[in-house]
């Protein structure tokens, strides 16, 4: 079982969704409806639809728009990238995008977010022996969503997708936003444990030559997190002590 040493850890850093809120699942819900009509209207009714593998393999962790450009071209699609501020019906990347924004934040507005309570277990655990917590997130709803799971105060520092946009941040699994979250605290990312429930995150913290990497898997995947670099894996974040 991963321990979180006090004496070896300044920071953590935590992902958002799935990690912190029980938001994952309501995103590859939203990204498959959103490809599924995609593949249908362009491809014809016989291409295969968005699966969840597709979803870890080309979306999860990684920005909604670099996720469109990943998974329509591996189904041979290639579009203009456009730009943040086309409309849903628009035919770019940036387009397409924000058509499944439109559908995930409807669903937010419509049932609220939930947050995991042993993540927000294990902050109090950290704060109580001085650890610092973080968050980051490629999404540019994480403000919306923390206060809609009521914990937008638990984090010291936080750096999601409007910041990484704004800063020119590299997405997953580039580990310049985990390292970005660990400098706002004063931690070197030797001294911080990343926490991380997608490949591409885990991957971006091994690559960041962080001190510790935890993989959550919540979907019965294990060996992928462990192949890209976690330290450890665990089902829920219960399992993770602090001393």
């Amino acid at each position: 079982m991963p321990v979180i040493d006090q004496q070896r850890f300044d920071a953590v850093v935590f992902d958002m969704d799935g990690v912190i809120t029980d938001t994952a699942k309501v995103h590859e819900a939203a990204w498959k409806r959103l490809f599924d009509d995609y593949l249908r209207t362009h491809l014809g009714p016989d291409e295969p639809p968005f699966t969840g593998d597709d979803y870890r393999r080309y979306v999860d962790g990684k920005t909604r728009y670099d996720g469109v450009a990943a998974f329509l071209g591996s189904r041979g699609i290639t579009l203009p990238w456009g730009d943040p501020g086309d409309r849903p019906e628009k035919e770019t990347v940036c387009g397409v995008g924000n058509r499944k924004n439109v559908l995930f934040r409807a669903h937010i507005d419509e049932h609220g977010v939930d947050p995991y309570p042993s993540t927000m277990q294990l902050i109090d655990e950290l704060a109580a022996v001085g650890i610092r917590a973080t968050m980051i997130s490629g999404s540019r709803n994480a403000s919306v969503v923390l206060e809609r799971a009521g914990v937008a105060d638990r984090f010291e520092a936080k750096v999601d997708g409007l910041e990484t946009e704004r800063l020119g941040i590299p997405g997953k699994p580039d580990p310049a936003v985990f390292i970005e979250a660990a400098r706002r605290v004063g931690a070197q990312p030797a001294r911080a444990v990343v926490v991380e429930d997608a490949i591409s995150g885990v991957e971006a913290g091994r690559r960041g030559r962080f001190g510790m990497v935890i993989g959550v898997d919540r979907t019965g995947h294990p060996d992928g997190l462990r192949d890209a670099g976690a330290d450890h894996v665990v089902a829920d974040l219960a399992e993770v002590s602090v001393v």
